[in-house]
């Protein structure tokens, strides 16, 4: 099964390249969502049918990574159909056949990513990413996208690069151990050098977390995720920035066992800390949606940095803000989508009155803001308390103060934009505009963001005994 789902996109893709066709485009994207979710099914029905070997696996460590990204995908495959229809008025059949590719592709990249074993198999399909998802960022060739590709692929190949030395390094710290497998870095961890495994660490840090959009390399995703089709920033956002992170997750718990945490946990406070304080000073000052969705998923990142250095509860509460922000975000960014479709403008000046235009787009846009706000009963609301919790039980007051006091600017920074754009004053053309284009808007690009934000305000209620188990199974793992 694990193969299937490893192999099905390259047929897949040579299917489409044989026959360019535009229903073909979307059924194969479609379908391979479908096989894709169902091998996280068969992970709780039949998990003895999920024959791993040394190179991928599916575990209770990336278990939780891996039904986020198939949960996501098969949303934005949903949405897509609807939204390609648009883009089919506007590009040819064989450049929307090499934009189903490429998220083929893109989605084959971080499923190997995610199921990889081995640090150094991770790194190798960490960087088919970038390649995989340098064009659909492009896709569009205006001048501001055409910008974002290259910053994408030059900033992400320097991160690349780093990590790459830092996992030289770590096979230094390990000596005489011949192998990058996770388990085998961790069972042997205890042996290792501290003054490589930290110098290495440092540098996986920072170069897997460029990827990751940690600041102070995060230069590349605003641009990206503005630039890039509505679907494919639900995917950079909502998956990608996830894989990298179970990346810096895997070696963090290599630096557990060999007792070498000290440098790892202030290196990840310091870069946590600082996407939060630069995501609340650009918000402040934000003049596209997108770009807005882009800085706090930033923020997020940021808060699971915070969250995986202070440990303990804090632990548990990584994972709910994980598959929150996720589902949350992916609805944030799909229901852009919707409003720049609508007034063909990603500038927040130039939005007001949706609510007048399109009542199920706006309360989408309304109750996502409230979600990634973490407003009861958002997952978000559960994580976040949880590390307020943390950081107080260990005495931690000054830093929860802070935490608080950012994640409050980066509320109110984002409130007056989502206000705007629903009940401002009616002003400019793009009001009749919007009017005009309400019919390219389908049922297909309301429903994935509803089940999504449904999910997420479910699970803040209540939390299934099969999820809370898959947590507590990848804590301990």
């Amino acid at each position: 099964m694990i193969n299937l789902v490893l192999i099905l996109p390259l047929v897949f893709c040579f299917v489409l390249f044989l026959f360019k066709n535009k229903t073909l485009n979307n059924l194969l994207i479609t379908l391979y969502s479908l096989v894709h979710l169902s091998l996280g099914v068969c992970y709780f029905i039949k998990p003895e049918a999920l024959i791993g070997n040394s190179y991928f696996i599916l575990n209770s460590t990336n278990i939780i990574f891996y039904l986020v990204l198939s949960v996501i995908f098969l949303c934005v495959a949903i949405y897509n159909n609807g939204y390609s229809r648009n883009l089919y008025d506007k590009f040819s059949v064989k450049k929307m056949t090499l934009y189903a590719v490429m998220v083929l592709a893109f989605v084959l990249s971080m499923t190997g990513g995610i199921l990889a074993s081995n640090l150094g198999l991770a790194w190798i399909f960490i960087e088919g990413t970038t390649l995989a998802s340098a064009y659909l960022i492009y896709f569009n060739k205006t001048k501001h996208s055409i910008e974002a590709a290259w910053k994408y692929v030059f900033i992400c190949s320097i991160g690349i690069a780093l990590a790459f030395v830092g996992i030289i390094l770590l096979t230094i710290a390990t000596g005489a151990q011949n192998s990058l497998n996770y388990a085998d870095l961790i069972n042997n961890a205890s042996s290792y050098n501290h003054f490589w495994l930290n110098v290495s660490f440092v540098l996986i840090l920072f170069g897997i977390g460029t990827k990751m959009g940690l600041a102070p390399v995060h230069f590349w995703l605003p641009d990206a995720h503005s630039q890039a089709p509505s679907p494919i920033s639900a995917l950079l956002s909502a998956t990608l920035l996830n894989c990298a992170f179970l990346i810096i997750l895997n070696v963090y718990r290599v630096m557990i066992a060999a007792n070498c945490v000290a440098c790892a946990r202030i290196m990840l406070l310091f870069m946590g800390f600082l996407s939060l304080f630069i995501t609340s000073v650009f918000l402040y000052h934000a003049t596209n949606y997108k770009r807005m969705l882009a800085y706090s998923s930033i923020e997020n990142m940021g808060i699971l940095a915070i969250a995986t250095a202070l440990g303990g509860i804090a632990y548990y509460a990584l994972f709910i803000h994980l598959i929150g922000h996720s589902l949350i975000k992916a609805s944030f960014f799909l229901t852009s989508g919707n409003i720049l479709e609508l007034f063909e403008t990603k500038r927040i000046k130039s939005i007001n009155l949706l609510g007048q235009i399109d009542k199920k787009t706006a309360w989408l846009w309304i109750f996502s803001f409230l979600g990634i706000c973490a407003f009861p009963p958002s997952m978000l609301f559960i994580s976040e308390f949880m590390i307020v919790k943390a950081f107080i039980m260990q005495h931690h007051y000054i830093l929860c103060v802070l935490f608080l006091f950012l994640l409050t600017i980066i509320l109110f920074a984002m409130a007056r934009v989502v206000i705007k754009m629903v009940y401002g004053e009616k002003h400019g053309e793009k009001f009749e505009i919007a009017k005009n284009n309400i019919k390219k808007i389908t049922i297909s690009m309301y429903i994935p963001q509803i089940f999504m934000l449904i999910c997420a305000f479910t699970l803040g209620l209540y939390i299934p005994q099969f999820l809370e188990v898959i947590i507590k199974n990848s804590i301990i793992g």
